[in-house]
Order: C-alpha cells, then structure tokens, then sequence
C-alpha cells in the first residue's frame, strides 16, 4: 500500500496491466444477500486463471450505490484475501464513493487499514458544487488517511469534472496520483495531461491508444478498472494478446489484430448493453445485470438472483439475445 507521500511514485510504476471491475453476485429473496462462494471464485478467475495484475473494487460495475456499508467493506476484505493468495502482488484498488463525505471516509479508511493499495472516489452522485464541491470532497478526504487516491471521472455522476477541475484537484490533494476518465471525451484528456502531467491517467476510448498516446507519456500502462474477464479466457487471451501489442507500442499490429482476432466487432455486437438503459438513453449506466448475464455466458458463478439491485431495472430478453450472439460470434460461448 502507498501512503499519501508516496501516492505519485508508487502509481507511475504499480499501475499496469489489466485492472478488473468485479460484480457482485447476489442471492436469496430479491437479492438482497451476497453469494461469497460465487464472488471468490470470481477474485480467483481474475488474478489466478487470467493472471490479471489488479483488480477494481465496489465500483459501478459492483453496483456500489445498492450496497451497504457494511457489504462493501466485506466484498473488499474478500477481494484482497482471495487476490493476495492467488498473487502477493495484485494491485487493489477500491472504489469509496459514497453519498455523503462521512461514509467516504469511513469507507476510505477501511480499504487504508485493508490494505488495498489506492482508493478511488467517483465525482459525488448527488448535490455536487461543480469542480469546488467536488475538490472540498476529495480535500477532505486526504486531509483524514494516508493511501493514494484517484480520481474516477464518470459521466454516471450527472457531472463530470473539466481537465481545469480535476488538474486543481491534483494540484492541491497530494495523495491524489491518478484518475480514470471515464466520459469518452479524449480531447478532453490531452489538456488534462497538459495542465496535469504527473497525473496517470486511464482513458477509456480506446482509439488513443492505437494513435500513440502511450507512446507519448498521455496514458498509462494500466487499465485501471474495466471488465476485461469478459474479453477472453484463459484458453483463448484476447484481450490480453491485444493489450500487450498496445504496451509494447506495436501499434499497426494491434490494429490487424482488433480487427482479426474479431474483438473489434464484438464491440459493435454488443451494443450498448453495458452502459445504457434505452429508457433513458441519455444517461450512462453500469447495468449491472448486463455484466453478469455476459459473465454466466462465460461459465462465471453470479448468485441465483442474476438481476440488478434496484434502482436498477431488469435486463430485458433482447438484451440476453443479443449478448449473446456476441459471444458466440465471438467464440467464447459455443463451438
């Protein structure tokens, strides 16, 4: 674990590789427990069958705003007993965002004394001040523990930070060493960079990294928190495969191999399942839900209630039809 003081070092050199957004698989009545055997079997998938070197913790894809406080701090703990086992150096990253600054705290502090190695706080989801709000969150917050902290940049907040915003936020938070922007808007993390150049930053638009951008120092070497177990299995590493093209800077190859290898239109078969509900088309999501259909599809326990906690809605049928013809497109699921 990096301490404030040495948050900015520690994240130029820890912060590599593939990171995993993990669910959470949920059972009983409406949901309303944890299935734990499905869930460390999901930790072990990741860091031990995959070999991917870090993991992302109670963040959107977890469904953290349906979470208590107490269920969080759990599938954390679970998170780093069962990483750590499977590889003493998987990175941890925890996700403790929260509606009110107390619980973020109380939340931060958990993953400090944990031992996760950085906590990121997604941009508050309710009653945020702009930029000022959201810097008087984050300044809070390191004024009262001693881990790195990130930034997590999300358009599902209802706000998003502009570069000048997150760059004072940088500039004035000294455990604050990186940030995964995840708004889809590459412009707008060149000027982040510009404004903020030792800042390691994650863009989720995946079309700078074929452009160079980590060739040129903009992005880092890390995918700090996406799905990437739902890309490809131990026997067939596709993701993994194009990832490495990308780090070691083979960038036409990586290219040829998108489009070859059929990940490129898997993106495409996919639609937008993932992050957006079609009653509200304008708001990005992480449907849960979505996630873990695709992860039973893949053989991946995900508890016997397979829904989404409310407030979010049940994938409908069309979804599963068509997650599923992506995959089997794909030839991850079915000879």
């Amino acid at each position: 674990m990096a301490t404030a003081a040495e948050a900015r070092v520690w994240a130029r050199s820890a912060l590599r590789g593939i990171g995993d957004s993990l669910y959470t698989p949920f059972c009983g009545a409406d949901g309303d427990d944890i299935d734990w055997d499905a869930y460390r079997t999901l930790v072990r998938y990741c860091v031990g069958d995959l070999g991917h070197p870090m993991l992302w913790c109670t963040s959107g894809i977890a469904e953290f705003w349906s979470l208590t406080l107490d269920e969080r701090k759990q599938l954390l703990e679970v998170a780093i007993e069962e990483g750590r086992a499977a590889n003493p150096d998987v990175v941890i990253q925890a996700c403790t965002a929260a509606m009110s600054a107390k619980d973020c705290l109380d939340l931060t502090l958990h993953a400090q004394q944990a031992g996760a190695d950085i906590a990121y706080i997604q941009t508050p989801m309710m009653e945020t001040h702009g930029g000022e709000g959201v810097l008087r969150f984050f300044k809070y917050i390191g004024s009262h523990t001693d881990i790195a902290l990130g930034m997590f940049n999300s358009p599902s907040s209802g706000y998003v930070l502009t570069p000048a915003e997150s760059a004072r936020i940088y500039d004035e938070v000294p455990a604050v060493c990186a940030t995964k922007e995840g708004a889809f808007r590459p412009a707008a993390s060149r000027l982040l960079h510009e404004l903020a150049p030792g800042l390691v930053l994650w863009e989720c638009d995946k079309t700078v990294y074929r452009a160079g951008w980590l060739r040129d120092g903009i992005v880092c070497p890390a995918q700090l928190g996406t799905a990437g177990y739902l890309f490809e299995t131990p026997q067939r590493r596709l993701l993994s495969g194009y990832w490495d093209l990308i780090v070691n800077d083979k960038l036409v190859e990586a290219m040829d191999y998108g489009r070859e290898s059929g990940l490129d239109q898997f993106d495409m078969d996919l639609g937008s399942w993932f992050i957006c509900y079609p009653g509200r088309p304008d708001y990005f999501t992480h449907w849960g839900g979505a996630f873990k259909y695709a992860a039973s599809l893949m053989g991946l326990p995900i508890g016997d209630y397979p829904h989404s906690r409310p407030p979010q809605a049940k994938l409908p049928p069309e979804a599963k039809v068509q997650i599923e013809n992506a995959y089997r497109r794909l030839g991850l699921v079915g000879a």
